[in-house]
């Protein structure tokens, strides 16, 4: 299968895209970071011994104006997708009033409008599988009735949005036979995660969820479509 992964060069992304690497799938990892992002690829290639990971280095929040360019860039590749892995993300912790306008942009931009650009612009590729799956990586943040955390007002709206999103593009394709679901996931012990709350200790690690997200993304459409669904140890 063919599967692009966003948000690749580091924590979750990078670490999900060893775990298809091992079993062989071709991938096409996106990231702006270059020089990151090629470690990756180099690893994932070591790892199956094949050339299978290609690296898209591209800034998906310029997707809107730049979208011949990433598909440009998809096409050396392949012309078929079989998932996408919405992994990339996007968060600044401060109390609502003080977060600026240009904060509150980059958070939209990131964890909303980005992954609804990147499928809108996939389509053509994921029209072309027999049965595609696009897995959005939202936050228990944005999940209703889930403890909320000072200083995530902006990111948790964001997450909240992608997740309905979600939702109503389950029911716009599935006739095209097109499925999409959404994970919640808890605390995960990311670069990401420390930067936004220093000294703790999530009781996950990278590694642990990617696993996790690669079964789903490989089998989850054969239980659900429209969904979000938590992926948290905790209740709520």
């Amino acid at each position: 299968m063919t599967i692009l992964i966003t948000g690749s060069s580091r924590g979750i992304g990078a670490e999900l895209a060893v775990e298809f690497a091992r079993d062989n799938h071709k991938l096409l990892l996106v990231s702006r970071s270059r020089k990151q992002l090629q470690a990756v690829v180099e690893r994932c290639n070591t790892i199956s011994g094949k050339e299978l990971a290609h690296a898209l280095v591209f800034d998906i929040n310029e997707l809107e104006n730049l979208g011949e360019e990433f598909l440009t860039q998809i096409k050396k590749y392949t012309d078929t997708i079989d998932g996408i892995v919405n992994n990339a993300g996007f968060l600044v912790r401060k109390p609502f009033e003080e977060t600026t306008q240009n904060e509150i942009n980059q958070t939209f931009s990131a964890n909303l409008f980005a992954p609804a650009n990147l499928i809108k612009n996939a389509l053509p590729f994921l029209r072309k599988s027999v049965h595609a799956h696009v897995v959005n990586i939202t936050s228990m943040a944005g999940f209703q009735g889930s403890s909320k955390f000072n200083g995530l007002s902006f990111y948790s709206a964001s997450k909240a949005a992608l997740s309905s999103l979600t939702e109503c593009l389950a029911e716009e394709f599935k006739e095209e036979g097109i499925s999409f679901n959404g994970l919640g996931l808890g605390a995960v012990q990311t670069e990401m995660l420390a930067e936004a709350f220093p000294g703790f200790k999530a009781p996950v690690s990278p590694e642990e969820m990617a696993g996790f997200i690669k079964w789903f993304t490989l089998n989850g459409h054969k239980f659900f479509n429209g969904k979000h669904l938590p992926v948290s140890l905790s209740t709520p």
